[in-house]
């Protein structure tokens, strides 16, 4: 009998900044409740209706960096706040051993750091469809002067150079459509070769006796 492996999926999805990645990975467990979204840990402080486990897993420093000394996050970050955030191992491997895919929605240079210990993991890429379109989705958001703005996408420009590390690239142009292109890396990942187990002949002349019985 063929049989798929037990363990889940981890995917780790990626890209520029206001690519869509975040949208794309709340729309997808939307659509797949049985897929875990991995939550991150951090060491800032919560924000209004930020609830602890669901949002983010809130710690302090001290327990931010036992964590880091005992090797316990996929990756890791201080960011220009002062403020760490990292993607915790335990909680990941143990989803993957209950056979329940996973995945971890992350900046680049966190995603380039995971490769180096999850490395059965699938890496897709989020493209935006063209630099002018990404321009419209930083002023759309609002959020940042036109200083950051032009930080952020220098940034997105180097970041792109970065795809070649990845298994598979999503256009995100319509977000209908780059669900179901994730929808399907998902489903194709399960059909590879090395995803099934090895095939048991052990009682195949018995199985071939018992299924002729009734002729």
């Amino acid at each position: 009998m063929i049989k798929n492996k037990k363990d889940g999926t981890l995917i780790i999805i990626s890209g520029p900044t206001s690519a869509g990645k975040g949208t794309i990975c709340t729309e997808l467990v939307k659509k797949h409740p049985e897929i875990y979204l991995s939550v991150s840990m951090t060491t800032r402080n919560p924000r209004e209706n930020e609830i602890d486990g669901t949002h983010y897993i809130f710690v302090n420093k001290d327990e931010f960096q036992s964590q880091i000394e005992k090797d316990n996050f996929l990756e890791y970050a201080l960011v220009h706040h002062g403020n760490y955030y990292g993607t915790p191992k335990t909680i990941v491997e143990q989803k993957i051993a209950e056979g329940i895919d996973v995945i971890i929605e992350i900046d680049i240079q966190g995603a380039l750091q995971a490769k180096e210990k999850a490395k059965d993991a699938i890496f897709i890429f989020i493209m935006p469809p063209n630099m002018p379109t990404l321009v419209k989705r930083l002023i759309k958001r609002g959020t940042e002067s036109k200083d950051k703005m032009i930080e952020r996408l220098k940034r997105a420009y180097q970041e792109i150079n970065e795809i070649s590390t990845y298994n598979y690239v999503v256009v995100n142009d319509e977000l209908d459509d780059a669900v179901k292109k994730v929808e399907s890396i998902l489903e194709s990942e399960k059909c590879r070769v090395d995803r099934i187990e090895d095939v048991n002949l052990g009682n195949m002349e018995e199985e071939i006796h018992e299924l002729l019985m009734d002729f």
